[in-house]
């Protein structure tokens, strides 16, 4: 749920009252959650994908995948580690990095997993992908483009700049309408 941080205040028993601006109608839950524990997480706001940049990243991915003969997935997760920004390198102890490498994977398609040597005893550094589910449209807009450029070489027709740039931009309008619900 959307919504912005407006003021905070420390009661004399030390406990704190937060006060945050929705930019949705929260007041059925409300009612039925007023004075009751509730689980809060709170983050920064990211921007992601459009459902419509998916569907031309998996377009793309299946034209290529038939012209090479490979499975979808295959293609998918290759160009998830050829673009930069979307994996962090861990340093994990050897006795963890199983449990690790297998939990993280579990998460979807393009979650992988690399592991090679480190220089510390008794370590592994093992890079963790993301997968595009929570992209954000730079990381997508580069998945799509790094997705055309593969197509491109192999002579596999694709959909022009103007398509791409509407796909793209038809998340950045919903989020906007979520950030300003007036508008």
């Amino acid at each position: 749920m959307l919504a912005q941080l407006k003021s905070i205040t420390v009661n004399q028993d030390g406990s704190q009252n937060l006060t945050v601006t929705l930019h949705t109608d929260f007041r059925e839950a409300f009612d039925e959650l007023q004075e009751k524990d509730v689980d809060i997480e709170i983050k920064k706001f990211s921007k992601r994908r459009s459902m419509d940049s998916n569907n031309l990243a998996w377009a793309l991915i299946d034209k290529i995948a038939e012209h090479e003969n490979k499975t979808k997935t295959e293609v998918y997760r290759n160009a998830i580690r050829d673009i930069g920004g979307v994996s962090d390198i861990v340093c994990c102890k050897n006795i963890a990095v199983e449990n690790l490498v297998t939990k993280w994977k579990r998460k979807g398609l393009g979650w992988q997993a690399e592991c090679e040597p480190s220089k510390l005893p008794g370590c592994t550094n093992v890079t963790l992908y993301y997968g595009s589910s929570v992209f954000d449209t730079h990381q997508m807009a580069a998945l799509i483009d790094s997705l055309i450029q593969d197509c491109n070489s192999l002579g596999i027709p694709t959909i022009t700049q103007d398509e791409i740039d509407r796909s793209l931009s038809v998340w950045q309008k919903k989020i906007e309408k979520q950030v300003n619900p007036s508008e």
